[in-house]
């Protein structure tokens, strides 16, 4: 059964907020509209979920997942591939640590100071081990999640490993107990010091007639910049998991709980609804069929064909 398009429930998600959402402080400063609770799902079979009302960076999306796969938490590995998504809160960190001023985000001095920062982080590497690490963040608590008494779990190997089971294995079948979380509430604090707490924090995956879907449960939602993000990145990973257990991508659900604007985003968000009456077909994404292991992918098994979508639209993010 085909869905909605991404980008008409994307921009249903929009005004929903504008008319519907509350004024609220938060950590930042900035400001937002914010209402709590939304969901919104995507057939997979339909098409690739990538915004068309503007560009949408995919290699940064593919980048950051692969690192997040990985278990990597340093900001190198993206530092390196031009993904420069997370580098605010590793820098602002750099700053408090060592008692130096911290300037306006996004003023002149924050931007010059950031670049040197972000140089150093690729070419130094005492420098990037001790200013680069994000702390216990996603792709920690993914890969290695930490137990009492010191050992340590691969939630994502363990999910893998339970999705092929089910096939096979009485015992497995309809399991509803294939979770990860990234909400390791030990580490929350140690999160904090250089990175943030995990806003995407839950997904459960859901096996029915040869299909993998998956729903994600995110606390906190930055509408315009990050959610966009969000429903591509966990798109492709049920892609890239179903495709290792032998399986057809399915459906993802996406499920917010405090869903947001920033303040400084509502022109921005008013620019993009002026373009529902222009929405494009949703791309495809191809990958290389001969990777069966969630360790050997790399950017180059992606393709994204036919995405034509309207010119990227730039807001300043809430640090």
């Amino acid at each position: 059964m085909q869905g909605k398009h991404v980008d008409e429930s994307y921009l249903d998600l929009l005004e929903h907020i504008m008319k519907n959402g509350v004024t609220k402080t938060e950590r930042t400063g900035t400001g937002t509209q914010s209402v709590f609770g939304y969901q919104m799902r995507f057939n997979l079979a339909d098409g690739f979920p990538l915004l068309t009302t503007k560009k949408v960076p995919i290699k940064s999306i593919i980048h950051e997942l692969l690192w997040f796969m990985r278990g990597d938490t340093n900001l190198k590995y993206l530092a390196d591939n031009n993904v420069h998504i997370w580098d605010e809160w590793p820098y602002k960190a750099y700053l408090v640590r060592n008692k130096m001023n911290v300037p306006k985000s996004g003023s002149p001095e924050w931007n010059t100071g950031i670049k040197e920062f972000i140089e150093k982080i690729k070419t130094d590497e005492k420098f990037a081990k001790e200013n680069g690490n994000l702390g216990p963040i996603y792709g920690y608590q993914w890969r290695h999640w930490r137990t009492p008494d010191g050992k340590e779990i691969d939630q994502i190997a363990n999910v893998i490993e339970n999705i092929k089971a089910s096939k096979v294995d009485p015992n497995h079948r309809d399991g509803r107990r294939l979770i990860v979380s990234a909400w390791n509430v030990s580490d929350i604090e140690e999160m904090n010091k250089a990175g943030l707490p995990p806003c995407h924090c839950l997904f459960q995956f859901y096996v029915v007639n040869g299909k993998l879907s998956c729903q994600l449960y995110q606390r906190s939602c930055d509408t315009f910049l990050g959610v966009p993000f969000n429903i591509a990145s966990y798109s492709l990973l049920i892609m890239i998991i179903a495709q290792i257990c032998e399986l057809e991508a399915g459906e993802f659900v996406w499920t917010g709980g405090d869903v947001h604007l920033y303040s400084n985003h509502l022109d921005q968000v008013k620019i993009q609804l002026a373009r529902r009456n222009d929405i494009r077909p949703m791309p495809k994404m191809k990958i290389n069929p001969n990777k069966k292991k969630i360790e050997d992918f790399t950017i180059d098994d992606f393709e994204l064909v036919d995405y034509n979508p309207h010119e990227g639209i730039k807001a300043p993010i809430a640090v």
